[in-house]
């Protein structure tokens, strides 16, 4: 008998609780499933599986054998997995999901590229300020901004994210311009809702975030393009990443405020994926064509 296909009939036997549910999942006779578990137990000198015309229950040798066999099974699945993943052509549906603005600005202006690169790779693009859970939503990988969290993911750099304060001149001119932390306690703050360090009630300034200054403003948005327009208005200051507000600084459109501490390091740009050990090549694709695209190291 294929000892391989006897351990898989025995997996399934147990998990089923019936040599005839196994036989169907195995696509073979309960006569042949039978004859299996027979093999087994003939090799092992040891019954596996009480059986009855109703019920089928492990022996306790069984159920020690079985946790053996179940890892045995997860680690060959896993080596044809990884065999298979090592093709060098790149094929199927690729999952991506990545922050709204930086999406639009960064990530979607590349997939054309990415698209002559890997013709058999068909890339669903979700973009979303919201922190997805990759394994739970099944997307294949993200780009996230700021600190990583938790040990689950996988991650590559794909550059840095620094925050800027600044304002519309047409809003300085007539508000004055901070020169301190404390400052801003008079100004008008457009607040992000969604970020887990700079709330609308309250920002952070150090590079490590520890300085906190409570903030107030008659604007709070969970758009960062949202808050860009706003300010472009003249109606407050807003603390923002580089990639949002580089081009209306680099215009002359908003100017960047120094106070008397540093702004907040967010930590980093990185795509994540879920761990494994074998990354299939779509998404090693991906990874590696954000990571050359982006300009990071590995």
């Amino acid at each position: 008998m294929d000892r391989i296909t006897s351990l898989r009939v025995f997996a399934r036997a147990a998990a089923a609780g019936s040599l005839s549910a196994a036989a169907r999942q195995s696509d073979m006779s309960s006569a042949m499933a039978a004859k299996h578990v027979n093999a087994l137990e003939s090799r092992l000198g040891v019954k596996l599986l009480h059986r009855s015309t109703r019920k089928l229950a492990l022996t306790d040798a069984g159920a020690t054998y079985l946790e053996a066999v179940q890892r045995i099974l997860a680690d060959l699945d896993e080596a044809d997995a990884a065999a298979a993943s090592q093709r060098t052509l790149a094929t199927g549906l690729l999952r991506l999901n990545v922050p709204l603005v930086y999406g639009l600005r960064h990530i979607a202006p590349l997939m054309p590229a990415f698209s002559r690169a890997h013709p058999a790779v068909t890339v669903e693009l979700g973009l979303t300020d919201a922190v997805v859970d990759l394994v739970e939503q099944r997307w294949d990988l993200a780009v996230r901004i700021g600190a990583l969290h938790g040990d689950s993911l996988q991650a590559r750099r794909l550059g840095d994210c620094t925050l800027v304060l600044c304002a519309a001149p047409a809003y300085l001119d007539t508000h004055g311009v901070p020169r301190t932390v404390a400052d801003l306690a008079q100004h008008n703050c457009l607040g992000y809702t969604l970020s887990s360090t700079n709330s609308p009630a309250q920002w952070s300034f150090g590079k490590d975030g520890r300085i906190k200054q409570k903030v107030r403003g008659n604007l709070r948005a969970s758009s960062g393009d949202a808050l860009l327009a706003a300010a472009l208005g003249g109606q407050g200051l807003i603390y923002e990443p580089s990639f949002i507000v580089g081009q209306a600084l680099a215009r002359g459109e908003l100017l960047a405020l120094a106070l008397d501490l540093p702004p907040y390091d967010l930590g980093g740009i990185h795509v994540v994926w879920p761990a494994t050990r074998h990354v299939p090549a779509k998404v090693r694709a991906m990874i590696d064509f954000l990571v050359e695209r982006l300009g990071a190291q590995a």
